[in-house]
């Protein structure tokens, strides 16, 4: 049970980590809770995403989940850093056509907020505080790792009643490869 959270007073500006080693943030992460969004809503379960690092100092972001009928959903997008800082822990990513990308409007915010010093667990979300996800290298984590995560966000000034638990059976689903 948590007890007086900090809570971000209105006006706070959520604050992402210090600094991200892209090297390390890469691979595979579930999903272990999230806001309900709109793009996710064909999302049924064992949500997991892989990152990728390219060539070109960017990310691949990969987000497969198990629908409804068994079958998987899948979105790959990019990611880019959005500040220079050398922080690497605020970054744009964008699932629309690259000829697309020229529009500003076409990447969102994903900023780091809190994240292990191993990279086991992190919590992401946005500025304007509408997307949060929490993430593990494990299909689960334990209640006290739990409880940290809606901590996190909660300091930050996170509605965390808005926040809920992924299923995972611990398979990352699979790409049709035909």
């Amino acid at each position: 049970m948590l007890s007086a959270l900090p809570v971000a007073a209105d006006g706070d500006e959520v604050r992402s980590v210090a600094r991200v080693d892209l090297t390390r943030y890469a691979g595979q992460w579930f999903e272990i809770a999230r806001f309900p969004n709109w793009f996710q809503k064909k999302c049924a379960g064992d949500v997991a995403v892989i990152y990728s690092l390219r060539d070109d100092g960017r990310l691949t972001v990969d987000n497969r989940c198990r629908n409804a009928g068994g079958g998987t959903e899948r979105a790959v997008g990019v990611a880019r850093l959005a500040t220079t800082d050398g922080s690497n822990s605020r970054l744009k990513v964008r699932f629309a056509p690259s000829a697309l990308s020229f529009l500003p409007f076409v990447w969102a915010d994903y900023w780091v907020i809190e994240l292990a010093d191993d990279y086991s667990y992190a919590v992401v979300g946005t500025p304007n505080r509408a997307y949060l996800w929490f993430l593990s290298r494990t299909p689960s984590v334990s209640p006290d790792i739990y409880d940290r995560l809606v901590q996190a966000a909660a300091a930050q000034g996170f509605d965390t009643s808005r926040v809920l638990r992924t299923t995972n059976s611990g398979q990352v689903p699979a790409v049709d490869s035909r």
